[in-house]
């Protein structure tokens, strides 16, 4: 589906006069006056994130630069190479399964698995700053150092004195390349004490890595430059199996680069006299001439204008309440990281292009908050190379289906650009994603109300109901179709081989089904009798004492298992509440916000709740849920978010999500902005309804 042909088919929620967008915008760019170690400000397309400190380069904190094909795997060892993972057997669901679990009979090629492939850092670039009397300046001999990032234009600009010389930097990325445009200004340049290093590090593989990169292992790889002139070079980096370039291109004045010594990866760009120097890196995995950077500065303000005007806006400014800047500022700032860090190829990991969390992998059951806020927020087109992921993994879900005994399509957990899994007690029996791809398609046909998406879409729809439906096994002794262990819940903290007829998975199951049924009906083929009969035997959401439990005979509920991600608020607020009894849900999301542990859930939970109190109306407490102070859900300067890894984006994806629900309605809502209180006097054009 074309992003053009989906704006056509909108459910528009509108104010009499259009929005401002640049002041919106604009009120609240970011400036700081320091490095955060943890929180780089970034330029970046989607495909390609730079993170830079102060300087406006990676001068003295080594931030990432990552894209979306920067993928690496070490070789394996001979141990490694010697066994071939095969599951590990499990008697489930009436048979021996193969599960994905880690083998302790084969535990050198588990642990291969676990972390490769794995992002790599594609090199660091910064300024070598030398002081009079010839020894470099670290982050502390800088004077009046203040950066500024204009979101409008995606230009970051940093401003620094060194020993009273002013220095002005500003820095973009191409939205179409690799590619970062540098352009510096400063007395400096005259006097020889500004020089610009690049340097390559070896991958490495940490777990949850801030700066990805090893500069210990300069044997392991290679960075030869190919060709040098006094405008340009080309440095040809390999490292293992992978193979990329690193292009350079710099104007205004003429200037060497020097090739590494031995065990270096480190190359001196030594700019000749002159007041200003602009160069461009560009990274690539083949052959390139580097733009130049007025190309890139004059794309970058193009692209970000476009971005800004494209698709849905609100303004919170008329808000009696006080807090509306912050919410606000948490809206803008969480579309600017989502637009530079995950719209590339592929599902963005938990982290974006910032840093590397679980070694750099996407999450399957993620791309629901990634992703739905594209759509919502009438920007399909962010997403829809991402979600492509879908059709290009499933033949090898239909196998991994197959190898579990079950028909249909079985998505994975947690992969890279390969859908081999990554063996792990969780990934084997997390559940949660397998129901995704339906509701996102569901979502883009409403869109796109046409036989195209029908038919884009039919065969993944239908793949996942067949595996969803041959996963649900009949209780004979009861007469109805259950969610049989093991299972992972969404919460992630119940015992696996116990846990049955988990909530939001049977509601979640019950929708997904439903839908596929409709997407039958719509494409002329009827409904399946099969899944009818589950449909119409399906064992009911487990209640006790009156409220929805996190699954079926769990003890101890709102004692024990009272923290992690409270999932019973998404059956009827995240999702559209089929088979849901509204006011023993009304019961529950009050027993939710009463003993739940605030401060042991984290990221999109927040938003999760401000969802399913916005569809019970209460707007108060959804606005209070977007605001709530609780460690796991703060957004830094930059609007990065906290919860699991730092940064960890479904915070700002579901935000998105949630605030755009909330402006533009879900069905059966009625009024504007149906999910603000009404002394917010919200204005908001553009939004799509959610289902």
């Amino acid at each position: 589906m074309k992003a053009a042909i989906a704006i056509t088919f909108i459910f528009l929620v509108s104010c009499a006069s259009p929005i401002d967008r640049r002041k919106v915008v604009e009120r609240h760019n970011v400036t700081i006056c320091a490095t955060d170690s943890l929180s780089p400000a970034q330029v970046g397309n989607g495909h390609f994130a730079f993170g830079m400190d102060i300087t406006g380069l990676q001068t003295f904190v080594p931030f990432n630069t990552l894209a979306d094909w920067s993928w690496h795997s070490f070789p394996k060892d001979g141990a490694a190479m010697s066994q071939e993972y095969r599951g590990v057997p499990v008697e489930a669901w009436g048979r021996t399964v193969p599960m994905e679990f880690p083998d302790s009979s084969r535990p050198d090629i588990s642990a291969w698995l676990a972390c490769n492939p794995h992002r790599f850092n594609l090199g660091r670039v910064g300024f070598i700053l030398m002081k009079e009397d010839g020894t470099a300046a670290v982050e502390e001999d800088l004077e009046d150092a203040v950066q500024n990032v204009d979101l409008w234009s995606g230009i970051v600009t940093s401003r620094f004195c060194l020993e009273g010389k002013p220095v002005e930097v500003k820095t973009a990325c191409h939205p179409d390349r690799d590619a970062v445009a540098v352009d510096v200004s400063s007395p400096l340049l005259e006097d020889g004490r500004l020089l610009v290093f690049l340097d390559f590090p070896y991958a490495d593989a940490e777990y949850m890595s801030a700066y990805v990169g090893d500069y210990g292992k300069p044997e392991l790889h290679n960075s030869d430059l190919v060709s040098a002139d006094d405008s340009s070079a080309l440095i040809l980096r390999r490292m293992d199996a992978v193979v990329y370039n690193a292009a350079l291109r710099w104007e205004g004045v003429r200037a060497d680069l020097s090739a590494p010594g031995e065990g270096s990866h480190r190359f001196t760009l030594r700019p000749g006299p002159g007041s200003r120097f602009s160069f461009v890196f560009e990274y690539s995995p083949d052959m390139t001439d580097a733009p130049s950077a007025a190309e890139v500065f004059a794309s970058s303000e193009e692209s970000w204008r476009d971005f800004w005007l494209s698709g849905a806006a609100i303004d919170l400014s008329g808000s009696e309440d006080s807090r509306w800047m912050e919410l606000e500022r948490r809206i803008v700032l969480s579309q600017y990281l989502m637009r530079m860090n995950e719209a590339g190829s592929w599902p963005p990991q938990e982290s974006g292009l910032v840093n590397n969390g679980w070694y750099g992998r996407f999450h399957f059951e993620m791309i629901f908050w990634h992703e739905l806020h594209n759509l919502l927020w009438n920007r399909p087109g962010l997403a829809e190379e991402a979600l492509g992921i879908y059709g290009r993994f499933l033949p090898t879900s239909e196998d991994r289906a197959a190898r579990y005994g079950f028909d249909g399509a079985r998505w994975p957990k947690c992969t890279a650009a390969e859908d081999v899994e990554w063996p792990h007690l969780i990934h084997a029996t997390l559940i949660w994603q397998q129901p995704h791809p339906v509701y996102l398609a569901e979502t883009l046909y409403r869109l796109d109300p046409t036989g195209e998406t029908l038919a884009e879409w039919k065969d993944v729809v239908f793949a996942t109901a067949e595996y969803m439906a041959d996963f649900m096994q009949l209780d004979t002794l009861r007469g109805k179709y259950v969610l049989a262990p093991p299972i992972c819940p969404v919460s992630e903290n119940t015992p696996i081989f116990e846990t049955r007829n988990p909530t939001f998975e049977l509601s979640y199951w019950r929708y997904g089904l439903e839908t596929a049924q409709l997407w039958r009906e719509r494409l002329g083929y009827g409904r399946l009798a099969s899944w009818d009969a589950i449909l119409g035997n399906m064992a009911p959401l487990p209640v006790q004492d009156s409220l929805y439990v996190t699954y079926e005979g769990i003890g101890d509920m709102w004692s024990r298992y009272n923290f992690e991600h409270p999932a019973l608020a998404g059956i009827y607020g995240m999702l559209p509440g089929i088979g849901v009894d509204l006011e023993t849900f009304r019961r529950t999301l009050g027993k939710v916000f009463e003993v739940w542990d605030f401060d042991r859930m984290w990221g999109w939970d927040f938003p999760m709740l401000a969802m399913a109190a916005a569809r019970c109306g209460d707007p108060d407490k959804a606005v209070d849920m977007l605001l709530h102070p609780s460690p796991g859900f703060r957004f830094d300067s930059h609007g990065l978010a906290t919860g699991g890894p730092f940064p960890y984006f479904p915070s700002n994806g579901a935000l998105l999500a949630a605030v755009a629900m909330m402006a533009g309605g879900w069905d059966g809502s009625g009024g504007r902005a149906p999910g603000f209180p009404e002394n917010w006097h919200v204005k908001c054009e553009g939004f799509n309804k959610m289902q």
